[in-house]
């Protein structure tokens, strides 16, 4: 039998949570998102964009860290590379931008990331979310085919994760 990459995931409670200074978003509606979207790509071309899954524990079962924009709309860490931006290190730099804390001090050092863009996590890290938004632990049998809820991409998730080992390490 073959294995695949084997992941450390650390207890919720190993990560430390606070907050910083909102990030607006820059559209006010879909109509407005679309529009700059067109806009985009019609001056730069196709759009790259990278998401980063990150994966605590609680209770022993894996759950995948989520941004929560309003009551309904979630969404992974992540975002738009810029143009020639190799994918690690957009994705790194989007993850800083995204939960880093803005004191430098306590930098996450992200670690290598898999082509799916799996994070592993340190043992202990630092989190600092913008005030309009919230960071969720969500499990990942809610995420199994919840389409209606989280969308394609975040509730095939389980789907995507099946090909990797877990190892729930307790403190």
């Amino acid at each position: 039998m073959v294995s695949g990459p084997v992941v450390n995931v650390y207890p919720l409670s190993s990560y430390t949570f606070g907050s910083k200074e909102a990030k607006m978003e820059k559209d006010t509606s879909v109509a407005d998102r679309l529009a700059r979207m067109k806009q985009n790509y019609m001056k730069e071309g196709m759009r790259t964009s990278v998401e980063g899954i990150l994966l605590v524990q609680e209770h022993n079962h894996p759950h995948v860290l989520l941004l929560q924009i309003g009551n309904t709309f979630f969404k992974l860490p992540g975002g738009r590379l810029k143009t020639g931006e190799n994918e690690i290190e957009g994705l790194k730099r989007k993850l800083t931008s995204k939960l880093a804390p803005t004191a430098s001090s306590i930098q996450p050092e992200w670690q290598e990331c898999k082509k799916l863009f799996v994070v592993p996590l340190a043992e202990r890290q630092y989190f600092a979310v913008p005030k309009n938004l919230k960071l969720l632990a969500v499990p990942l049998f809610e995420l199994y085919d919840n389409v209606q809820r989280y969308g394609p991409v975040i509730s095939a998730i389980p789907q995507q994760l099946s090909r990797f080992n877990f190892n729930a390490i307790n403190n």
